[in-house]
């Protein structure tokens, strides 16, 4: 190992490997630790031969790593001159407490490297084959979580008057407090989607309008991970149905072993490239 280390903070996309960076390829190659998140897949531990990996999973209504401890793993390896990969999934500056790491890290005098990945959003909306900032229909496109570090939830009527496209993170657990807010300022037309599982083979979406978005989810068996997306821009998904190689929007939903799956076709594609 290095006598001066690194950390780098990466983004491992959505699930599908082709998505992944040439950097992002480039800094596992390279790694000597990785920490890696559950919503990671799991085989991209191939791309790094000489690395140690160390599961620090974070999941919402799971048990999880706490986050100081992953901090002092960052800390102490790189201290000790390896080369540590924190990757996470999507983009690790979109809703992936970056912030708190970047400051770790700093005032622990670390370096710091960041690679960017697609995050769930985009992955999401290029499935429904929509332009989040369509400027025939919105003026933006808003990034928000549904769930705030007090435990409380964003001003939904706020967001839904601002004139842009929402795009709503770990938000499944709260789908009908959201569509409720929401209401109080949109149209129950607003168009409306939920894509689960974005960008990977156990995909699964649902589009429609807001007064049905709760329902509609619920009936489709959509949960977590996923993202909502509401506002007029995604009318466009309404307008082109299925013209995209992508899930029907009123498949069931999958067996409890979805994830598993995802796992599995993944092994079976870098094993047919090998």
């Amino acid at each position: 190992m290095n006598t001066m280390g690194k950390v780098t903070l990466l983004g491992a996309g959505p699930g599908d490997l082709d998505l992944l960076t040439l950097k992002a390829a480039k800094a596992l190659a390279a790694a000597d630790v990785l920490l890696l998140d559950d919503l990671v897949n799991p085989d991209i531990v191939a791309l790094a031969p000489h690395a140690r990996v160390i599961r620090v999973g974070k999941r919402g209504g799971c048990r999880s790593t706490p986050q100081a401890f992953i901090e002092r793993l960052m800390c102490r390896y790189a201290l000790r001159g390896a080369h540590v990969v924190r990757v996470k999934g999507g983009d690790v500056l979109l809703f992936g407490r970056a912030g708190e790491e970047i400051a770790a890290l700093r005032a622990a005098g670390v370096r710091l490297e960041i690679v960017n990945g697609i995050s769930s959003g985009f992955a999401a909306a290029a499935s429904l084959g929509v332009s989040l900032t369509h400027r025939d229909h919105c003026q933006g496109v808003t990034f928000v979580t549904a769930h705030l570090q007090d435990h409380g939830e964003p001003d939904w009527a706020s967001l839904a008057a601002a004139g842009t496209t929402l795009a709503i993170y770990m938000g499944m657990s709260r789908i009908d407090r959201i569509a409720a807010g929401l209401l109080s300022t949109l149209d129950e037309k607003t168009p409306a989607a939920v894509v689960q599982w974005a960008g990977t083979p156990a995909e699964r979406r649902w589009t429609g309008t807001l007064g049905h978005l709760a329902s509609g989810a619920a009936e489709a068996g959509l949960g977590s991970p996923a993202v909502i997306f509401v506002g007029r821009a995604i009318g466009e998904a309404l307008a082109i149905g299925e013209a995209l190689a992508a899930p029907h929007a009123n498949a069931r939903a999958l067996p409890d072993d979805a994830h598993a799956a995802l796992h599995a076709a993944e092994r079976r594609r870098i094993s047919h490239a090998a």
